[in-house]
C-alpha cells in the first residue's frame, strides 16, 4: 500500500516554510490505519519488546493501537506537568521550538526492552529525549518506529545506533 497517498501535506504550517505532514486523513480510514499499524507491528515483532513507549500526542495514536496489537504494555511519554505521579523530566528542542518531556519514576522496569512508537521523525529531538527519559529509568530502546520520516533533517544521527522502521519518507 502507498501509505504517502494518504498523508495530507499542508504549506506553511505552522509556520511560514513548514511543510506539515497531516496524518489525521490517514488515521481517518479505517482500512488504512489499520494497515500501517500492521505493517509497524511487522517490524515490531522482530525486535522482542517488552513495553511501547509513545510521546505526546501523536504518539498515542500511533504507539497504543501498536501495543494492542502486539499485547505489550503502553507508556505515554507526556509533556512536562500533566502526569499526576512523581515523574522524571527532559527538555528538547523542536524542529520549531521548544519543550519538555515526562514519565512517571515507575513507568520502566530495569532490563524491559522498548520500541518508541511516533507519527513522525524529523530532526530527532523528541526521540532523542524520549530515549533519554527510558534510559534513565533503566529500560533499554531497542527500535523506534514511526509512521513518517523527514529524512533532509538526518533525524537518525540522533538514534544511535537504534534500529528504525519508517513507513513513508520525503
Amino acid at each position: 500500500m502507498n501509505f504517502k497517498e494518504h498523508i495530507r501535506v499542508i504549506p506553511d504550517f505552522p509556520q511560514p516554510g513548514i511543510r506539515f505532514k497531516d496524518i489525521t486523513t490517514l488515521l481517518q480510514k479505517g482500512d488504512v490505519y489499520r494497515a500501517a499499524i500492521d505493517k509497524l507491528a511487522e517490524f515490531a515483532r522482530t525486535l522482542e519488546i517488552d513495553v511501547i513507549a509513545g510521546p505526546e500526542a501523536r504518539g498515542f495514536v500511533v504507539g497504543a493501537p501498536l501495543s494492542y496489537s502486539l499485547e505489550v504494555g503502553f507508556i505515554p511519554v507526556r509533556k512536562a506537568g500533566k502526569l499526576p505521579y512523581e515523574s522524571v523530566q527532559a527538555d528538547y528542542s523542536l524542529e520549531y521550538g521548544k519543550d519538555a518531556l515526562a514519565m512517571h519514576v515507575d513507568a520502566i522496569q530495569p532490563g524491559q526492552r522498548v520500541l518508541i512508537a511516533d507519527d513522525l521523525l524529523a530532526t530527532g529531538g523528541t526521540i532523542a529525549t524520549t530515549i533519554k527519559l527510558i534510559e534513565q529509568l533503566g529500560g533499554k530502546v531497542v527500535g523506534a518506529t514511526f509512521l513518517i520520516e523527514l529524512t533532509y533533517l538526518d533525524g537518525r544521527d540522533q538514534l544511535r545506533d537504534i534500529p528504525v522502521y519508517s513507513l513513508v519518507q520525503y
